[in-house]
């Protein structure tokens, strides 16, 4: 008697040729899903903290720095930077893979600073006994922020270059021989609907135009760095980026995939884009600051996704300075 194979779900199809991420600060979501790699964000953590299951890493943090020798805003610094690793050596423990840890967002103007808090943050880690190969620093796709990862790639220090919204992002990133990029689908996609008014679904959304776009130019020209499309909305998105390198999606949507058994096919192909006929992109500074300049919606989401994090980096920072009190 023979017993019928359940159909795999499209998650599983998806696992198949695209590196799924997880992107929360929530453990048992990343248990659930089993994902390769997961990511977090100031938002993330924020969210997590508050939650009495998680409290524990914060009271941890705040307990080691009981009777340290630092004070004010260098002590109150320090408890996050350590509440971002422990949340991060937790994770470890669940993903096979790799987590990213964000620097923090109020730097991302400011190249030396960056370099300054990357190199602790791994340093930290590796105290810990986490090899820097599993981590991943988080900077905003900057100019400032891409010149601090060039030099961080240089120390082995392997780079997530997040709030990309433009080509022109990309390619620096790329000709800057960071690790990998997270370009922000959903973002892309808010802002056009609600500028023109108008709902994108399948290929025809901008967010996933954008992550084409770039997937194509890097395999074009040999580019290595890794593109791993973010921030989405709907599995819809997910399902025109099948074939990406990477894709880091929220428990919500995890959940969805998991659910349906519809057919998966890759909708990203690096052979056929070596084929395709495309202009390089010009990327010296000046180069760079023009075509951002002149794509609006790039301009715009980067500066409000910085504006976003930092703004949960300070409640971040006023919640441990209750804590403290």
């Amino acid at each position: 008697m023979s017993t019928a194979t359940a159909a795999p779900s499209q998650l599983d199809q998806l696992k198949k040729f695209t590196t799924v991420v997880a992107d929360t600060g929530d453990f048992e979501s990343m248990k659930q899903f089993q994902p390769q790699d997961a990511t977090t964000n100031p938002s993330l953590i924020l969210q997590a903290s508050q939650k009495a299951e998680y409290r524990p890493l914060v009271d941890r943090a705040l307990a080691e720095h009981k009777h340290s020798v630092l004070a004010g805003d260098a002590l109150v610094d320090s408890v996050i930077d350590r509440i971002l690793i422990l949340f991060g050596q937790e994770i470890l423990k669940i993903v096979p893979g790799r987590v990213s840890t964000e620097v923090d967002a109020r730097l991302s103007f400011d190249a030396e600073a960056t370099v300054v808090k990357a190199r602790k943050l791994i340093a930290d880690y590796e105290a810990g006994g986490t090899p820097r190969e599993r981590i991943l620093i988080k900077i905003a796709s900057t100019w400032e922020g891409i010149e601090a990862a060039k030099v961080l790639q240089k120390d082995g220090i392997n780079c997530n270059l997040t709030l990309l919204f433009s080509l022109v992002q990309a390619v620096a990133c790329a000709e800057g021989g960071i690790k990998l990029i997270s370009p922000f689908v959903g973002r892309i996609y808010d802002w056009y609907k609600k500028s023109t008014g108008l709902e994108y679904t399948g290929a025809a959304d901008p967010g996933v135009q954008s992550v084409v776009g770039i997937y194509n130019y890097y395999k074009k020209f040999g580019h290595t760095t890794e593109v791993m499309g973010a921030s989405f909305r709907n599995t819809s998105q997910i399902i025109e980026l099948a074939g990406c390198d990477l894709l880091t999606i929220s428990p919500g949507l995890l959940e969805q995939l998991a659910a349906s058994t519809e057919v998966l096919v890759p909708k990203l192909d690096a052979a056929l884009a070596r084929g395709l006929e495309l202009e390089r992109v010009p990327c010296d500074e000046k180069s760079f600051r023009r075509l951002l300049n002149d794509d609006a919606m790039a301009t715009e989401k980067t500066a409000e996704g910085i504006r976003a994090f930092a703004k949960d980096i300070n409640k971040l920072e006023a919640m441990i300075r209750e804590a403290m009190a």
